[in-house]
């Protein structure tokens, strides 16, 4: 009976630490669906060698360790994922066409609830929602896979650069070192593509401009479209590698090779860390809605200076617990979790 219950408190325990290993796996990652297969095979390990933990450090930081090395195991392959900003210029509308690319070239989205632990210092928040947006994401990526470990331990998770090196088996100065060349790195890469100032909560003016979003979508009204995209708004679509920037090709896209959006849902999603919706569209077949993407949109200055449709929607939609249809009469969905 004893062993029982031993075993029943260290799964507990193990579990406690799920949502914030998962946050630390996908930001080392990239990909939601490899964050959680990292953290399974991470406890996993922790429950098989528990009986070697000596307790020098805590049951979290060892668990980090173990996350650290499963991570850095599956990045040996050299894998950079990323947005379609990063791989190409934009595409005219002219010479739009739709070719996709295999889903491990992609940065993926992720569900809040499953990377962000709940905390109570708002400013802990604030910085662990900033650090899952798609820019960040994408700029984590570039580094190297250790100092992209020592950027997250230390200025995400804000642990000690003794903490850092006693995890990765190496020096404070090494750490020190690392930490430099990454946030030099990160500097670099400011100006492309990381303005999404949206506050936390989001305030009365962004809360009415996704208002207003949602009802020029969904109505397909360019013109009211048109009047909230910044003129260099960016529209990407994975896993095709198209990224159309500026209103003008936005709004002519969707009205030409987009035009099946016509008559769509939109469901409120909160996804790294930015508003988002899952957008349905008409089913003709069934009647109805059937899935189409996720949407995620990034805000600056009162316009919407980005948004992001990600389109597998047989991995994303259940993934954010939605449904797989809609029906037309249904006016309201509970937002998944």
């Amino acid at each position: 009976m004893g062993d029982t219950t031993a075993t029943t408190d260290l799964d507990v325990a193990l579990e406690k630490h799920r949502t914030e290993l998962t946050g630390y796996c996908y930001r080392m990652l990239g990909s939601s669906f490899e964050a959680e297969d990292a953290v399974q095979d991470t406890l996993v390990r922790a429950w098989r060698s528990y009986d070697k933990f000596e307790g020098r450090s805590s049951l979290r930081s060892w668990l980090y360790r173990i996350a650290t090395n499963v991570c850095l195991d599956m990045l040996s392959a050299g894998n950079k994922r990323a947005r379609p900003v990063d791989l190409s210029d934009s595409t005219p509308l002219a010479q739009a066409a739709l070719s996709p690319r295999p889903d491990s070239t992609w940065l993926e989205p992720v569900p809040d609830a499953r990377v962000l632990p709940t905390v109570d210092d708002p400013a802990e928040a604030a910085i662990a929602k900033e650090s899952i947006r798609l820019a960040f994401m994408a700029a984590l990526q570039q580094l190297p896979p250790k100092q992209r470990a020592v950027l997250i331990l230390r200025e995400v998770l804000a642990w000690k650069a003794s903490e850092v090196a006693e995890l990765l088996g190496t020096t404070v100065a090494s750490v020190n070192s690392a930490l430099q060349r990454a946030r030099a790195t990160l500097a670099e890469r400011e100006d492309k593509g990381a303005g999404a100032a949206v506050s936390d909560p989001l305030d009365e003016e962004q809360r009415k401009l996704l208002d207003r979003y949602v009802a020029a979508f969904e109505g397909y009204d360019m013109t009211a479209l048109t009047a909230l995209l910044h003129e260099d708004a960016v529209m990407t679509m994975p896993p095709f590698d198209l990224w159309l920037t500026g209103h003008d090709d936005i709004t002519g896209f969707m009205t030409t090779l987009g035009s099946a959006c016509a008559g769509s849902r939109l469901l409120p999603v909160q996804v790294n860390g930015l508003p988002g919706f899952a957008q349905y569209k008409p089913d003709p077949e069934a009647g109805g809605f059937t899935p189409w993407s996720i949407q995620v949109l990034e805000i600056s200055d009162g316009r919407l200076t980005g948004f992001h449709f990600f389109l597998d929607t047989k991995r994303w939609f259940p993934l954010f617990g939605l449904p797989l249809h809609l029906e037309a009469e249904t006016d309201e969905v509970e937002e998944g979790v």
